[in-house]
């Protein structure tokens, strides 16, 4: 049967903005006659013309990053040491590969103001809108304003965000993976520091992440093209690199359609 691929993830790359100053990206780029002298140590005397093709060796980059740089799954350990009531998180490479690769679901919540909170009941009501009842280890991709917003100086501030309540409402229904478009799975920090600072309330911050701490679960961070999918009939595949006990890996994220 023929298949329709959707790429969900974003570039990495150093001129579009998608981070914070203090951790973008860094990626420098060596062309083929740049990599001469390091092919040297393997061949001694070869010039550059001289290899096959006569266009000198290799192309290759160089990339400095965070794991939570580009389209990316974190994984429990990154919200909490603990997770399930205590048990130790789990680091990216115990992260169960049955998790990545399961039916979508997609929540549109892009008429939503940036910074807005998404509760439990605003989840249902979607659900119910969409004609979609969840099933164990669906994967939950949450469609924010800032799926168009990446290169926009903004863009960390931009969308809507997961609280507790509405990340508990889809953990207690078995899913195990969720994901979103904005730069994190949380309403972006600029109007989280705002509320904490009115109410004295710390618990705010990061509460759809630390929703970890009672169940455990990996989102995706950074999506694209969420736009492109329908609330459902679709595979995600999202399989993270397997980085020893790290927070999070990064992702090549697709929609997978059967036509």
């Amino acid at each position: 049967m023929p298949r329709k691929f959707v790429d969900l993830s974003i570039y990495l790359e150093n001129e579009v903005i998608t981070d914070p100053p203090f951790m973008r990206p860094e990626i420098s780029y060596q062309t083929h006659h740049e990599t001469v002298e390091e092919a040297q140590t393997f061949f001694p005397g070869v010039e550059a013309d001289e290899f096959p093709g006569a266009e000198g060796f290799a192309a290759v980059e160089t990339v400095k990053l965070s794991t939570h740089n580009g389209t990316h799954l974190d994984a429990p350990w990154h919200f909490h040491p603990t997770m399930d009531g205590g048990e130790p998180a789990m680091t990216i490479d115990e992260v169960p590969l049955d998790w990545c690769f399961r039916p979508g679901v997609k929540l549109d919540f892009r008429h939503l103001a940036d910074g807005h909170v998404v509760t439990a009941d605003e989840v249902a009501a979607e659900l119910e809108r969409v004609g979609v009842e969840l099933k164990p280890l669906d994967i939950v991709l949450i469609n924010t304003a800032a799926g168009k917003a990446v290169g926009d100086p903004n863009y960390i501030n931009i969308g809507c965000g997961m609280g507790y309540e509405a990340t508990m409402y889809l953990l207690e229904r078995g899913v195990k993976v969720t994901g979103t478009d904005a730069w994190s799975w949380d309403a972006p920090f600029s109007y989280t520091a705002k509320k904490v600072k009115a109410t004295g309330d710390t618990s705010l911050i990061w509460e759809g992440h630390k929703a970890g701490r009672d169940i455990g679960y990996c989102h995706l961070e950074k999506l694209h093209n969420l736009e492109a999918l329908p609330a459902f009939g679709f595979m995600v595949s999202c399989f993270p690199h397997k980085i020893k006990g790290a927070s999070a890996g990064w992702t090549r994220a697709v929609a997978i359609f059967d036509e």
